[in-house]
């Protein structure tokens, strides 16, 4: 009995012992690394924009009368010069044929006065008339040919205002929608908007920056911290409303060298392509610009980056080989690349892969990094930094 009892006590004491040994440590997660490194990276500025037409032209009533019809389909790019309304003619065509009459009139009157002239120029010579009676004449054949010259600019005032009865495109572009119908009465003191007409190929596209974010970047420009393009052409990108990417890059034209006061921002402008026509005018855009390239950033693939309320979010690889996540502030994304602002020093591994299954503080081994792809580099010819397993 005694060795029955002492086997039982001995089976409990190494059933207890073994219930304390500590669980196996876990195993650690594979992952995909990319190591940071300074390299030269595009500096793009993100600001909001609102595109403009190149030209607009207000088409105005130069004529009193009634609009009799449109002749143009609203919406629709207009040629220079085409005719868009046409006013009621007919009074005006009366008060041209008026003054045509009395410049016929007026020529007849300068004839005869001339005959005169010609008929007293030798009895003058002769002492048959007096000087008195020549110089009379010949006042009043001047007088005649002025009041020639009087009524020849009144036809030609009179043959404009006929003419400004059809209403013509003066540029080039896509006409508004009618403001005035058929019927309506317009005026030539008052000057009355019928339409309007906008340039949209290529079209403006306006934004406004912080006056103390200029001087940073003119100050970066002036240390060497920034190299601008050897052409001084700054390129913009726009994105829709719906994030969909214009294609076609734009480039800076204007920036103005003075602050407005109200907003204590300076005004740029970038001109754009627009054969299609996606762009349209009053649309607000998104743009990014590439002012120059940053000599030492840091920029990092996409998919390393978790985007959440307060910001982005990275894992990186510590000390212990175990994952610590870490916050970053987000600049631009170019081509698949995360700019990175503040947040990452050059020689972290940044972890790319398997994020969804990492927790803080979770041991990890890196992979080969080689065998994923390289992050693309920036269009504006910046490379990015090498990938590589640690």
């Amino acid at each position: 009995m005694k060795r029955i009892l002492a086997g039982t006590l001995a089976c409990v004491l190494l059933s207890a012992c073994s219930g304390m040994e500590e669980p196996p440590a876990p195993q650690p997660i594979p992952v995909k690394t990319f190591v940071v490194a300074n390299r030269a990276i595009p500096n793009v500025v993100e600001l909001p924009g609102r595109v403009e037409p190149v030209r607009v032209a207000e088409v105005r009533a130069r004529v009193t009368g009634i609009v009799e019809k449109r002749l143009y389909e609203e919406g629709t790019d207009v040629a220079a010069g085409q005719p868009l309304f046409r006013i009621d003619p007919r009074e005006l065509r009366a008060a041209y044929a008026q003054t045509q009459a009395s410049l016929a009139r007026a020529r007849a009157t300068a004839a005869n006065a001339r005959a005169v002239v010609e008929r007293y120029r030798p009895l003058v010579a002769e002492n048959a008339i007096s000087k008195q009676e020549y110089d009379a004449a010949l006042a009043a054949s001047r007088e005649a040919d002025a009041n020639v010259a009087q009524i020849r600019a009144q036809l030609e005032a009179a043959s404009l205002q006929l003419g400004y009865t059809t209403v013509r495109a003066p540029i080039a572009g896509r006409a508004g929608r009618a403001q005035v119908t058929e019927g309506a009465l317009v005026s030539q003191s008052e000057g009355t908007l019928m339409t309007r007409i906008e340039q949209i190929s290529p079209v403006y596209v306006s934004f406004a920056q912080s006056a103390s974010k200029v001087l940073a970047l003119r100050r970066a420009v002036a240390a060497g911290e920034i190299a601008l393009d050897e052409n001084d052409r700054i390129e913009v990108r726009l994105t829709f409303s719906d994030g969909t990417e214009y294609p076609v890059p734009g480039y800076i034209d204007f920036l103005a060298f003075s602050v407005d006061q109200q907003t204590g921002t300076v005004e740029l402008r970038a001109e754009f392509p627009n054969p299609s026509g996606l762009l349209l005018p009053g649309e607000f855009v998104r743009a990014k610009i590439f002012a120059g390239q940053i000599n030492e950033g840091i920029a990092i693939p996409q998919r390393a980056v978790t985007l959440g309320e307060s910001g982005g979010t990275v894992f990186v690889v510590d000390g212990e080989g175990k994952a610590a996540l870490r916050s970053v502030k987000l600049g631009a994304m170019v081509d698949g690349l995360w700019i990175i602002e503040s947040g990452l020093r050059p020689g972290d591994v940044v972890i790319v892969s398997n994020l969804q299954k990492i927790q803080p503080g979770a041991p990890v081994k890196s992979t080969d990094a080689a065998s994923g792809s390289k992050p693309k580099a920036a269009a504006t010819g910046a490379s990015a930094p090498d990938a590589g397993a640690r």
